[in-house]
Order: C-alpha cells, then structure tokens, then sequence
C-alpha cells in the first residue's frame, strides 16, 4: 500500500448528493476493473479429484501485463491486525487501555469548569438542517437494488478440489499428503522415465494453477469491495489525522497541565510543606528549649539554696513536675527527674527546719513580733522598777506611805510575810537607786548609738546577740515568779538594758537583712529589665509600696534606713529618663506633623484647665460616659480669656500635668523631674520657633506658605504656656527642700525664652506689613483720582490682616499691633512725602484726601475704633 494517502481510490456513491461528508479524491484515481483474458486451462493429473467445470475463472488482473502496475492486489495491508491487539483475549473497546496496558483503569472523569454542559439542544439547529438530506439519503438506499456478490466459499468449491476444502485438511496426515501428491501414478524404481518426469511437472503445474485460482479470485472478491475497503482506508487515514491531532492537542494539554501543576500547584504546595515543616520545627524547638530548661533545674535548685531561696527552689520544682507531668511526659531521658525532684523537696524541707532553728533573722515575720514583744516585755519591768523605786523612796521620807504600800500589796493578794519580804528587798535597793538611773541612762545612750550602725556590723554581732538574748530572757522569766529569790525574781537595771538593747540590735538586723532582700529583689529585676517595662501607674504602685515597707521599719526599729531608699531612687531615676524620653519623642512627633490650624477644644481638655484653676494640679480620674457628650468649643477658656490653640498644645497641657503627678506619687524624684520638665518646655519653644518662624513647616508638614493666622496661633499657644509657668512652679516650689530653691531658676529662663519668642512673632507680623508698606508706598503719586489705588490697596492689606488675628489675639494686643503698624505706615508715607517734595503748607491738598480715606477704613476695623492715629506726624516738622 501506498503512503500517500491522494493515491487511494474511494468509492463513490450512485445515489444523489445527501450532504453528508466525503472524502475528496482525485478525478484521475477512480476504480479500474480489470478484465484479463482467461487463463488456459490445465490437464488434471489427479483423476481422483475433481477438477471442477472448465468455465473461464473471475475477471483479474494479468499478471504479464500488470506486473509493473499498482493495483488494490498489491496492498499488504491487514486491517484487523492493525486494529486489534493480537495479545489480549478478546477485542477491547477502549483505545487507551490498548495503548497504556493492562494496568489502566477507569475512572470518573471530573468535568472541567471551563468547558459548558453540552445538551442535544445543541445540536437541535443542525439536526433540523440535515433532517431533509437525512430523508432524502434513506430514500435512495431503499431505491437503489444492492449488488450481489458471488460467495467466495462457494467459488472455491467449484473451483478447487474438496480436499482442500475440508477443515481437517492438515500435509502431516499421510492420506492427506498421498492425496494431494499422488505419488503412486509415479515410478518408484528408476524416476528417471520420461512419463515420471511429464507427471510431476504437470502436478506442479496443476498446484499453481490452483493456487492461482485462488490469488486471482480473493483479488476479485477485493475489487469487487473495493469501495468499501478504499472508504475503510480513507477512514482509517482520517482517523490518523484525528488520532495525531488529538495526540497533539493532548501534548499540548499535558504540558500546559505540568506548567500550572509547575507554577500554581508545586509552589504553593511547597509553601504549604515549608509552612508545616517550620511550624514543626519551631515546636521541636520550643520543646528542646524546654527541655533546656528542664535540663537545667536541679543546678538552678542548686543555685538558690546557696542564697537560702527555699520558696523559689520549691516553686521551680513544682513548676517543672507540673512540666514533666503535661509537656515533657514519655521523654525517656527524664524518666528519673521527677523521683530525684521529690527528694530535692525533701532535702529542702530538712534544709528549711535547719535554717529557722539556726538562722532566726531570716523569718522576720514571726521573729519585726517575738522581738516586739520580748522588748515590750523589757520595757515594762524597767518601767515597774522604776516606779517601785520611786515609791520606796517616797515611803522611806514618809512612813505612812510605807504602811499604805504595805496594804497596797496585802490588798493585791500577798500574805503579810511576802509583803514584809518585798518591802525589805525594796529598802535594800533604794541606796543604789541614782545608780542604777545612770545605768539605765547609759543603756538607753547605747541603744541610740546602736541604731546608727551599719547592717553589716549587726549581723556580724548576731550570733553574740542572740545567745544573750535568750539568755536574758530566762532572766525575765525568772524575774516574774513572784516566789523566787531576790536574785533571781528581779534582775538588775544593768541586765534589763543590756536586753533591751540586744532587742533593739536584732531589730535594727532584721530590718537591714529584709531590706537588703529587697534590694536584690530589684537588682534582679533591673537586670533583666523589668522595671524598664513597667508603666507609670506600676512604677508609682511599687515606688509607694516600698515606701511604706521603709516607714514601717523605721517606726519600728527608730532609726532611718537609707540602703533600700536608694535602690529606688537609682531605678526612679531610669524611669524618669524613660519617661521623659517618651513624652519628648511624643512631642517631637506631634510638632513635625502640626499643620498650626486652630484646633478644637475638647470637653475634657477645659475640664482640665478648670481643675488647674481650682488648684487641682492632678490629672483627673475618668469621667462617665455620659459626660462625654459635650459638644466641643472653638476656644479655651482660662481664667476669664480666650485661647486660640493648636491640637499639640492641648496634649502638652496634658503631659506637664502628668510630669506633676509623679512629683504627687514619687517626691524623692522631684529634682529629676523638674529639670526634665523644664528641657521639654524648652523643646517646644526652640522646635516651634524652627516651624514657624523659621518657616520648617514648609518642609516637614508641607504647608505652601507661613501665614499671619499660623504666626499669630503660634504666639497665642505660647502666651498660653506663659501662663501656667508660675503655676508650675509654684507646684513644686511646694515639694522641694529650701536648700534646692535654686533649681528654680529655669523657670525664670523658660519665661524670658517664651516671652522673647512672643515678641519675635508680633515683631514678624509688622514686618510683613512693613515690607507691604514700602513696596506700596514707593510708587505713591500725589494726583488725581482720589484716593489713590496705592492707599486701597494699603487699606485692603490690612483689613486682611485684621481679619487674620482678631479672633486669635485679644483685644489689646490687637491695638498694640496695629499701632506698631501704623507707625510703620506712617514713616514709609513720611519719607515717600519728604521724596515727592510734598510739605504741609496749610492750603488744601489732595494728600489729606487719602490719610483721611486711611484713617477711616482703619479705625472701622472691629476693636480699633478708638485707636489714636496721629497721622500729622507725616508731615516733616519746621525748623
């Protein structure tokens, strides 16, 4: 079979055109039949079969004339064995599973979401174009008659010889072999015989001829269907075309599949697995620093028992049970920890008898209470003796008083000898009673003395002190059984002080032993930077309750412990700078982003103010909600006066308030906080002159130019400040030492600062009229018309300034302003005049015309009404 697929005739339809499709072909490759001459009959060798009628065979091709010719008996071409799958068992309907194996299995295809659902509606409008061709196309199949083809089988049956017909017919079986090669009509002895020779060649002949038959009657059965099997064909190449289409258009497919699967499936995917694997890696890492951690309690248990922290060993070991217990369970390595942590409890359970029975300073609760009471003990038999002193002195110069202490004691329950016996020992110490006094003095010396010793020097003593503590105190318990001897029921004013003043000792020990804790207990917490941490509300919380821890030892031991104190004051001092900075930044950040537009007042701002007035220098607790309901206003009003103000001044208001609060809450800051308070006013004035006057705006905030309005707004926020500098200073005037009154003094430099500021800005604002004056008034002219344009456009100048600062500035800086103005005004006209050679010659002049104009439209300007012009000093005065 050709390749070319043009070469292939197909057949052609006699019945009219249906419209349906067909495969175009040459003209010049439409079906021959071939009709060969009959092929010459052949003498049958084998009387035994038939030979069959001697009719001539099916037209064929000649195979003399035809041998250099292509024709539809030279296709090779088997249509079935390309078809089908010679190894499966019976033929499979599906392509694919030919094409990619056995192995293949169905499955439910997921329809695509970008191609529709197509329906038979579809296809309703084709179906209707082709119903009539459709009809017209089955008409004609029942019209035309089919053609009858001979049966091939039949033929070969006539043709050729039953033998070969018959399915048995196999060359190995003897009799078939003998029948079809009778080798019995041959001479067996010689075969060289003339008649052997003729027999044989005429028995090839015979089988050639036979299988010519067949060759040339399967060729007629295929042209007689070469219609059919050229349309096969067509077909087939059709399919191909399709099938290759269709395998490119998979390709296609399956490439634009990998280059999503590559650009929208495996990166998200591997996002989602980095994602997973990060998540799991940050989680074995938390576990392993947990078990870092965990790893490292026993030398941290260690570590703290060494400093005889027994609450925070016992708090870490139950802390790292609780662990063991719900995060670190199963670990292998830890299987061991959780018996060697119970008996760490144990060993510090016996640790902690040990240290309360050894070192009684360490619970202080229970021992800053035995102390008090075993010195209130001391102090009342010291108070006791001395009393009965006093009385046996008495009774001694007078007896009557004798025999009334004698029924004194019999009254308080003493039988008459033990009351004979008590007032014999009293006489017996009456003669070393100014001794004994001095004695006691002295104790009393050396317990004040003793309360201005250093922590350090008491613990050193403790161990001393203590064993004479107890000592004395079986002295005291002695002391009080009323029936012991007189030795031993009342010790000596030397005993009783020397207890008095070990009390005191362990007192002041104890005091500097919690007070050192407490000072570690800050040290450590600064160097981990949790104080940094703290807010201002939690930093005053801690500050006042260290306070009142101190106050509490010092009222109770007597004298003032400073080691504690200063801890605080070096951690306040940090908190200040950290305090300050913040509000400094705050207000650098506020200033760079004001646009110096009059800003609304809150409710809660007056509400401020208001409270400044009243004396209140606090900020004030939160109001309801309710409250907050007030409208806001265009002012702030403060004492009587309005106050035009930018947002960043009302929050400064604020901020001077809370810098005020903390001197309230921490006074040993107060120092700090006044010089940090100061810096910030100081700020505020250098970096708003930089915005304004300096024009700083212009770059940072982006304003397109410096305005009269934002000149005077600033000077109005200033002049504000100005006013509560006094009250500031007053506030903590109030809190601090006389010897610190010169600090100050930076009050004083802040006011002269602002008020110098105050006068840069009005002396800007006559100089933007002024440079408008002199630009205007050089091109003055005395002539008609008047007035002249050059003083309307002076009057419109200022008119626009007026509008610009009235509602700003008060009224009496307005005047104050306008009359720099126009003293401006006034020199530029004078000179402009003295130039023109202009003199007040007492005639009428068309100069007056215009000063009068000026004078009007000024003076009708609002609170310049009575505002004295004094427009004949223009004029140059005679000499």
């Amino acid at each position: 079979m050709s390749s070319n697929q043009g070469s292939s005739p197909v057949a052609q339809s006699s019945c009219p055109s249906d419209g349906l499709f067909r495969k175009p072909r040459a003209s010049s490759m439409a079906p021959r039949h071939y009709r060969p001459p009959p092929p010459r009959s052949l003498p049958d060798v084998c009387p035994k079969e038939p030979t069959g009628e001697g009719r001539a065979l099916c037209d064929g091709p000649s195979v003399v004339a035809d041998q250099h010719r292509w024709t539809v008996y030279n296709s090779k071409v088997n249509l079935p064995a390309a078809l089908n799958d010679p190894r499966l068992a019976k033929r499979e309907s599906d392509f694919f599973t030919k094409t990619w194996g056995l192995a293949f299995t169905e499955t439910e295809v997921m329809p695509s979401f970008y191609l529709p659902n197509i329906s038979r509606e579809h296809f309703s409008s084709y179906l209707q174009e082709t119903a009539q061709r459709e009809k017209i196309h089955e008409r004609c199949k029942n019209i035309c008659p089919r053609q009858k083809f001979p049966c091939l089988l039949t033929f070969f049956y006539l043709r050729l010889p039953q033998i070969f017909m018959k399915p048995e017919f196999v060359l190995n079986d003897p009799a078939t072999f003998n029948a079809v090669l009778p080798w019995s009509h041959f001479s067996v002895a010689g075969g060289n015989n003339s008649r052997d020779v003729a027999s044989s060649r005429l028995l090839q002949e015979k089988l050639s001829h036979y299988l010519d038959v067949v060759e040339v009657s399967i060729a007629r059965q295929i042209s007689l269907r070469s219609e059919a099997f050229f349309h096969a064909m067509s077909s087939q190449h059709e399919l191909q075309d399709r099938l290759r289409e269709t395998a490119d258009a998979v390709a296609k497919l399956r490439a634009c599949t990998a280059a999503i699967d590559r650009v929208m499936c495996r990166g998200p995917l591997r996002a989602l697995r980095d994602a997973l694997t990060c998540n799991n890696c940050i989680k074995l890492h938390n576990k392993l620093k947990l078990m870092a951690a965990v790893h490292q309690t026993q030398p941290t248990v260690q570590l703290l028992l060494s400093t005889s922290e027994f609450v925070g060993a016992l708090e870490l070991i139950a802390t790292t049970k609780e662990v063991l217990q719900q995060e670190l369970q199963g670990i292998h390595s830890f299987r061991h920890l959780g018996s060697q942590l119970c008996e760490m409890e144990r060993l510090i359970d016996k640790m902690m008898v040990a240290d309360f029975s050894i070192r009684p300073q360490t619970h202080q609760c229970l021992f800053q209470a035995t102390l008090g009471i075993i010195r209130n003990v001391v102090l009342e038999v010291l108070d006791s003796s001395q009393r009965s002193r006093l009385a046996y002195v008495s009774s001694a110069t007078n007896p009557s008083d004798g025999e009334a202490e004698l029924a004194y004691l019999t009254h308080e329950g003493l039988f008459i000898s033990d009351a004979l016996n008590e007032a014999e020992q009293r006489s017996n110490v009456a003669a070393h009673a100014q001794t004994r006094a001095q004695t006691r003095t002295d104790a009393c010396g050396s317990d004040s003395a003793s309360a201005t010793t250093e922590s350090s020097s008491s613990r050193e003593h403790n161990s001393n002190t203590t064993s004479s503590l107890f000592k004395d105190h079986e002295n005291i318990v002695n002391m009080s059984h009323p029936y012991g001897s007189s030795e031993d029921v009342m010790p000596s004013d030397q005993e009783l002080g020397r207890v008095a003043n070990n009390v005191q000792e362990l007192l002041h020990t104890a005091s500097d032993v919690s007070q050192d804790r407490c000072v570690k207990v800050l040290m450590t917490r600064a160097k981990d930077g949790s104080l940094e941490r703290l807010s201002s509300s939690e930093f005053v919380c801690l500050s006042q309750a260290v306070e009142s821890f101190v106050s509490d030892t010092e009222e109770l031991c007597g004298r003032r412990s400073v080691s504690l104190r200063g801890a605080l004051q070096s951690q306040a001092y940090r908190f200040v700078q950290r305090f300050h900075e913040e509000r400094k930044t705050k207000l650098s950040l506020l200033l760079d982003n004001e646009r110096w537009k009059q800003a609304e007042v809150p409710a809660e701002f007056q509400d401020l103010v208001d409270s400044i007035a009243d004396g209140r220098i606090t900020l004030p607790e939160r109001k309801p909600t309710g409250s907050e309901d007030r409208k806001p206003s265009e002012f702030l009003c403060v004492d009587g006066q309005k106050y035009a103000v930018v947002g960043t001044v009302l929050l400064l208001i604020r901020m001077f308030l809370e810098y005020c609060q903390c001197v309230n809450d921490i006074p040993s800051i107060t120092t700090d906080i006044l010089t940090r308070l100061a810096e910030l006013l100081k700020h505020f004035n250098s970096r708003s002159c930089q915005l304004v006057l300096g024009a700083g705006a212009l770059q940072v905030v982006g304003l397109k130019t410096i305005t009269t309005r934002n000149l005077a707004l600033a000077s109005r926020c200033l002049q504000l400040l100005v006013h509560y500098i006094p009250v500031i200073r007053a506030h903590f005037e109030t809190r601090l030492q006389p010897k610190q009154y010169s600090i100050l003094r930076h009050f004083g430099h802040i006011t002269k600062d602002y008020n110098d500021h105050i006068a840069e800005i009005s002396a800007k604002l006559v100089a933007i009229m002024d440079s408008m004056f002199e630009k205007a008034l050089f091109k003055y002219e005395v002539k008609a018309p008047m007035p002249s344009a050059c003083l309307r456009n002076v009057c419109k100048q200022m008119a626009k300034m007026h509008e610009a600062i009235n509602e700003l500035l008060p009224e009496e800086q307005t005047q104050m302003l306008f009359l720099r103005i126009n003293a401006s005004f006034k020199l530029h006209l004078k000179r402009q005049l003295a130039r023109l050679g202009v003199i007040n010659d007492g005639g009428p002049q068309l100069v007056m015309v215009d000063v009068a104009f000026y004078s009007e439209n000024v003076q009708a300007l609002r609170s310049l009404e009575c505002l004295d012009l004094n427009m004949p000093e223009i004029w140059e005065q005679k000499r």
